[in-house]
């Protein structure tokens, strides 16, 4: 079978969205992506999003090609001796499946890989953990066609890397999303604590627990570490947002712009996927002059997130952990989703109650750099029935609103500010 990235044209820089299910890869795919990423049922490094058994995968890569958009597939654990007979087949039916490249961690896993499916690419994992020209270059003779950089790199050091090794290697890195306290997630934390294997795909992420100090002779005195009585999140780093910086990013030789998130919900990879997909054809426009305008910046923050920083691009973050508390900001909520426009209508499905008389905003998928979000006043709302309600107020009602000249398609999503 002819591998899928035979037909499709690749895209610099690239794009590259997390999707955790097949509704997810819509959004992320209708939102911007040139790529995405997703997780089959073994051998992936994120357990809990791991919802693509073959046949969904397939559905998923013939919807992802008939737009240009590629389809990478994780197969980075570390497989243990039980689980290394099914490799082989794990990977053939990747291909049939259509997938344009597998990502992988282990070397045993790379070599089987070429043997199995030799047409497809491979990709090498962040997990890998690869800091420097010669490492990358040796996986490159190995067969790799593109490297994730270790996210503890700064620009320089990703920039020698680029100088080093030959211009048909690939190279992606993360710039948004949160952040592992260990080194390329190397973390036995987890497993350790509650017997989750962070390297199966299985964290508890307690990294974003809360910690005091006791004496072992004063059982039950609890110290906080901080100041306050919460304790200290010791742990905690922040996440990562490259966007005002991704000019830099780029000249520094990154093919491939990596969003984290693949347990995120479809509303953050949409919103998150389209400001990174307005960003970097802000720059593809004017490479010399790039500035990022607010409103691009201010849409990374009306999604769940921690709070930012750059991680380790401009050298060591002194600014990389948050000791307050492990959850998030939330400062927007999704409303409604858009099924369609008919004439001066709107038809919606409810996700969050919603009033008359509140003022909204709208994003739209397949966005340009002028289709900022727009606002909406909510004068009317229409249920199935025909009945005006004050309130969208049951869980994915379908209901109407007046379209007021918008031309909106399937898959806008209608948020609010949160209260």
């Amino acid at each position: 079978m002819e591998n899928g990235n035979k037909l499709l044209q690749p895209h610099y820089p690239e794009v590259l969205a997390p999707v955790g299910d097949y509704e997810r890869l819509t959004y992320a795919v209708n939102y911007g992506a040139d790529a995405v990423y997703l997780g089959g049922t073994a051998f992936g490094m994120r357990a809990a999003s791991a919802k693509f058994d073959f046949d969904t995968m397939k559905k998923a890569v013939e919807y992802a090609h008939a737009r240009d958009v590629k389809v990478y597939l994780t197969c980075n654990t570390l497989p243990l001796n039980s689980e290394v007979d099914q490799l082989a087949d794990y990977l053939r039916n990747a291909q049939t499946a259509g997938v344009d490249a597998v990502i992988v961690a282990d070397i045993g896993v790379l070599m089987e890989a070429k043997r199995v499916i030799p047409d497809m690419d491979i990709h090498i994992s962040t997990q890998t953990g690869i800091v420097n020209y010669l490492t990358a270059n040796e996986l490159y003779k190995l067969g790799a066609k593109r490297v994730v950089l270790a996210r503890e790199l700064p620009l320089e050091e990703i920039k020698r890397i680029r100088d080093k090794t030959p211009p048909e290697l690939e190279i992606e890195t993360f710039v948004h999303g949160a952040m592992c306290m260990s080194f390329s997630g190397r973390c036995l934390l987890s497993n350790y604590m509650v017997g989750r294997d962070a390297n199966r795909g299985e964290c508890a992420q307690p990294c974003r627990w809360g910690y005091y100090l006791m004496e072992e002779k004063r059982p039950g005195q609890y110290f906080p570490i901080f100041e306050d009585e919460k304790g200290s999140y010791i742990l905690n780093a922040k996440d990562m947002c490259m966007i005002e910086h991704i000019d830099k990013v780029i000249d520094a030789g990154v093919t491939s712009l990596k969003i984290e998130g693949r347990a995120k919900s479809f509303y953050y990879v949409a919103v998150v996927t389209n400001a990174y997909r307005q960003a970097v054809d802000l720059y593809k426009k004017d490479p010399k002059n790039f500035k990022l305008p607010s409103w691009i910046e201010e849409e990374t923050r009306k999604v769940s997130h921690r709070q930012y920083s750059t991680g380790f691009y401009f050298g060591r973050p002194e600014e990389g952990q948050y000791y307050e508390n492990g959850g998030y900001v939330r400062q927007w909520d999704v409303v409604a989703v858009v099924d369609k426009t008919e004439g001066d209508v709107l038809y919606c499905t409810q996700r969050n109650k919603f009033s008359v008389g509140e003022e909204v905003e709208i994003i739209r998928p397949f966005a340009t750099l002028e289709d900022r979000p727009v606002t909406y006043q909510v004068t009317e709302i229409t249920d199935e029935l025909g009945n005006k309600r004050e309130s969208a107020n049951n869980a994915m009602m379908k209901f109407t609103m007046p379209a007021k000249g918008l031309n909106l398609p399937q898959g806008s999503i209608i948020r609010r500010a949160a209260e």
